[in-house]
C-alpha cells in the first residue's frame, strides 16, 4: 500500500538544491542517536499532565509524597507510581528522613524545562 503525501505551497523546497557545506556543518552538530532517544523518553514522560503537577511542584520546593498527594488531590500510590517514572529518567530525586521520603528536582535543568515551557504556553 503506497501511502500519498500532500505538501502544501510553501513548505517544501521547489527545486533540489542541495547545500554541501550547510549538509555538512548540520551534521557535525547532530547529537547522537542514543542522546536523541534519551531525549525523546525526558520528552515523552513530560507529556503527561499529572507528571507535569508533580515537576511544578517539586520545581518550587521539596515535598514528601503524602504532601504532594495532598496538594495534587492524587492517592499516594498515583503520586509514588508518577515519581517512580521520573525517577527512572533522573528528572527528580529522594533523600530519605527516617521513614519519610522527600522528592525534589534532580538539578537546575529540570526547572528550567519547565519554566521555558510554562513561558512558551503563557506567550
Amino acid at each position: 500500500m503506497s501511502t500519498i503525501t500532500i505538501i502544501r505551497e510553501g513548505e517544501a523546497c521547489q527545486v533540489r538544491c542541495i547545500n554541501p557545506g550547510k549538509v555538512r556543518r548540520l551534521a557535525k552538530t547532530l547529537p547522537d542517536s542514543d542522546a536523541l532517544k534519551q531525549l525523546s523518553d525526558v520528552f515523552q514522560i513530560l507529556s503527561d499532565p499529572n507528571r507535569l503537577r508533580v515537576l511544578y511542584c517539586l520545581s518550587h520546593e521539596e515535598v514528601c509524597v503524602c504532601d504532594l498527594s495532598a496538594t495534587l488531590g492524587m492517592s499516594m500510590s498515583a503520586v509514588s507510581h508518577q515519581l517512580r517514572l521520573l525517577r527512572a529518567l533522573r528528572l527528580v530525586k529522594s533523600r530519605r528522613d527516617g521513614r519519610i521520603v522527600h522528592y525534589s528536582l534532580a538539578d537546575e535543568h529540570v526547572a528550567k524545562l519547565m519554566e521555558m515551557g510554562l513561558k512558551h504556553e503563557r506567550e
